[in-house]
């Protein structure tokens, strides 16, 4: 790679880490194993790189590595690794009511089915259109919809909502 690919990747990184990572840990559920998928998506990407930087959207890309390594996580995670929750985090400013519900929301979303999850955390938490998100995953838009309504429908059930969408966390609250 010549310096002035190494210095344009050095620039993608630090323009796209924060939201790559927020997809990461999106997707995972988890900080570090959001950290270790994105580092995996780096090394695909530089691996890459004169290739996607001449794309139209290298960021597209990159976000469609960052989702494929997340479910090659859980599709090889053992039987015997799970993960570990902290329950004596802090709170966020004292609201321990927005805590509990945004766990509780966040355990159903965390319990969707790899691709159900994906398409949620990518239309509700990274405003991606149904078009992009089929791109993204590589599926047809109708797909993308009848996924998107059987996770709407299973959110509803386990939150005990009635069957219209959800009220997801914001970015803001995931940041």
């Amino acid at each position: 790679m010549q310096e002035s690919d190494e210095e344009r990747f050095t620039e993608f990184v630090r323009a796209h880490t924060a939201s790559l990572f927020r997809t990461a840990y999106l997707m995972t559920g988890d900080y570090q194993r959001a950290e270790d998928v994105l580092q995996a998506a780096f090394v695909r990407v530089y691996l890459h790189w004169s290739r996607v930087d001449a794309m139209d959207h290298p960021l597209a890309y990159a976000r469609k590595v960052v989702v494929n390594q997340s479910a090659s996580w859980w599709r090889k995670r053992s039987s015997r690794e799970s993960l570990l929750t902290l329950r004596d985090e802090p709170a966020w400013d004292g609201r321990m009511d927005e805590v509990a519900e945004h766990e509780r929301v966040w355990r159903a979303v965390l319990s969707l089915p790899r691709r159900q999850r994906a398409v949620t955390v990518l239309k509700y938490y990274e405003d991606m259109d149904q078009a992009q998100i089929a791109e993204t995953l590589g599926m047809a838009p109708g797909t993308v919809k009848s996924h998107n309504h059987a996770a709407v429908r299973r959110l509803a059930e386990l939150l005990g909502e009635p069957e219209a969408a959800p009220v997801l966390p914001t970015k803001e609250a995931t940041s």
